[in-house]
């Protein structure tokens, strides 16, 4: 269903604020976009299979990855926005940059593609309860990611 100009507003605003708190650091308000329990779907980048987890368990693996780069920076734009009673689906494009300085290669790695972002109504605030991310197209070094993690694998960028 088309939502309303205050849902559609209301909706972009929790997706923007998911990144926001990304790209400044704001660990502490992060989990706050988000619903009890969270089903993160990065596999069509990373493979294997969806995962439900809880927003401190993102919290720990994101800031501890997220936070190991020098800068990133995720855009979304072209949203579009249904809403079925307590149930809403944000989709948008997304450019994800990510900077890290290094000495095998470019500082920089750039992925392209959609994100479909689930949430609903927990006491009249939109609350994300599933991310699925689309990479469509990448540029520069990705190896970045497993410097910034260490050597393992992250399960979500």
């Amino acid at each position: 269903m088309t939502a309303t100009a205050q849902q559609r507003a209301d909706i972009i605003e929790a997706a923007t604020r998911l990144f926001w708190f990304i790209d400044i650091r704001d660990w502490d308000a992060f989990p706050s976009v988000f619903a009890d329990q969270v089903t993160l779907d990065y596999s069509s980048i990373w493979g294997g299979e969806p995962a439900t987890v809880t927003p401190d368990a993102i919290r720990r693996d994101w800031e501890k990855l997220i936070g190991s780069f020098d800068a990133t920076q995720h855009l979304l734009g072209n949203h579009l926005v249904t809403v079925d009673g307590d149930r809403a689906e944000l989709t948008a494009v997304f450019q994800a940059i990510h900077l890290l300085a290094n000495r095998f290669g470019s500082p920089r790695w750039t992925l392209g593609g959609t994100y479909r972002i689930g949430l609903h109504l927990v006491d009249g605030e939109w609350k994300i309860d599933a991310v699925v991310m689309t990479a469509q197209w990448a540029d520069g070094n990705k190896d970045i990611l497993m410097i910034a993690s260490g050597g393992q694998r992250p399960d979500a960028a």
